[in-house]
């Protein structure tokens, strides 16, 4: 390699039989503090090793430094330890004496730089929200509450299988979605024996219906002294939450709705379900139901998805929840009836009398690979086009937890669009106003 300002440099051949000195080892430049050790080693060389080459070698500018292996030895079997300096040692007077010496730009690169603000841990939803029991008609529920109880509700229902935590933790400390709860406080409401750690619900416990538990939600609503809320659902959560928005349509102000089914359950489903409901009765939580679950929030082929989500799932069925109170919700579940909405006006012929369909905004979630697209779709069908709108986010089943950053934006551009993300307090102020006077002029038309 030829010899250039801060290159390398390979000594010639100094004795008559061709031996190089140095062999074929190539040494960058050195700083002048080393340059006496290596002279003192050439001399030595030179002066037991007379020739031609003699000259050159004292007559080069720049002597090289010899780093080899461990132990290098000069001709004269004097051990030299002198090392490569590394790039970080080098002081201000070296780095000037080595001139332009290319150094790797990536050492200029400084990581302290890079942090992130609100992290993603599941843990901090545990600490940040506030733990109650919520009497009912049917027992009492576990609402946790995450924010200011000022600010609007944002109401939550999770999933077979899982609780507030395991559906909710990760989305809602997703930096947008805690971006946006600085104007809103969420209550994430928990099935009665769903939650972390439940003991087992009495064997003559009869458990709430799909319409039993979505009554329970006006207990909640009365206990915190919520006038309107936003529903936030997923799977059976979202079923129980259209059904309390359809029975009672005053106190839901907007709906997001993921994987939700609003028929009755069909014969493979319901099949597939009892079986599951009497194994965690006498057998606990077995390994096909473990299978139903995971194609129950991932559709097809798990194991081809994110690894370390999927396990974590799998240890959650496994030793997270109580098979029986689960069983109990399953069973309630698949027992469920048509949430008999309509997008045609009443009394159109072919249609239900009692039919209509949901009068506030909805936005209806999905994953391409959920198994729940035909679901979603037929309840697309029963809803107001005028007010609603129908979704599929790609390469995801379990939206919440695979693409948190595509829903969390359309959620946030939903809201904006309702006119929650900007004054909010005025909104649903205006809202509480005119239904107050609303009520008033029936109250006074009623007493003329």
């Amino acid at each position: 390699m030829p010899q250039s300002e801060g290159g390398y440099v390979s000594l010639p051949a100094v004795n008559g039989n061709g031996t190089a000195i140095y062999q074929s080892t190539t040494e960058p430049t050195a700083p002048p503090s080393v340059f006496e050790s290596v002279k003192r080693a050439i001399g030595q060389a030179i002066k037991s090793s007379p020739g031609d080459g003699n000259e050159e070698l004292l007559r080069s500018e720049r002597q090289p430094v010899i780093v080899g292996g461990a132990r290098d030895r000069d001709k004269s079997g004097k051990t030299l330890t002198t090392k490569m300096p590394s790039a970080p040692t080098h002081t201000a007077e070296e780095a000037h004496l080595l001139g332009t010496m290319p150094v790797d730009p990536m050492d200029d690169i400084e990581l302290r730089s890079v942090q992130l603000q609100f992290p993603n841990a599941r843990g901090s939803i545990l600490e940040a929200c506030e733990q109650r029991r919520v009497p009912t008609d049917k027992g009492d529920v576990h609402v946790a509450i995450q924010g200011d109880t000022a600010k609007p509700a944002i109401v939550t229902y999770h999933d077979l299988g899982l609780n507030y935590a395991t559906s909710f933790a990760g989305f809602f400390n997703f930096p947008v979605m805690r971006g946006l709860l600085e104007n809103f406080c969420v209550y994430h409401v928990t099935a009665p024996g769903q939650e972390e750690g439940a003991p087992t619900l009495p064997e003559d416990y009869m458990y709430p219906t799909m319409d039993e538990l979505a009554a329970q939600l006006l207990f909640v609503l009365s206990h915190f002294g919520l006038k309107s809320v936003i529903g936030f659902g997923v799977g059976a959560g979202a079923n129980i939450l259209a059904r309390f928005a359809h029975a009672h349509p005053d106190k839901v102000g907007a709906l997001c709705l993921i994987n939700c089914v609003s028929t009755q359950s069909g014969w493979i489903e319901w099949g597939y379900q009892s079986f599951n409901a009497r194994f965690l009765r006498t057998k606990g939580m077995t390994q096909g139901v473990i299978d139903y679950l995971m194609w129950h929030h991932f559709g097809r082929n798990p194991e081809e998805r994110n690894h370390d989500l999927v396990q974590m799932y799998k240890q959650h069925f496994e030793r997270g929840v109580n098979p029986t109170n689960l069983a109990m919700l399953i069973n309630a579940y698949i027992h469920r009836n048509d949430l008999h909405l309509a997008r045609t006006p009443p009394g159109t012929p072919g249609t239900e009398a009692a039919a209509t369909t949901l009068k506030m905004p909805v936005i209806n979630i999905t994953g391409s690979l959920s198994p729940h697209v035909d679901d979603t779709v037929t309840f697309n069908g029963r809803l107001d086009p005028t007010n609603s709108s129908w979704m599929k986010i790609s390469d995801c089943a379990l939206v919440l937890e695979e693409q948190p950053a595509k829903l969390a934006e359309a959620f946030r551009l939903f809201l904006q669009g309702e006119g929650y993300a900007v004054g909010t307090l005025q909104k649903l102020a205006r809202k509480i106003s005119m239904a107050s006077r609303s009520s008033s002029t029936q109250i006074e038309l009623s007493v003329q």
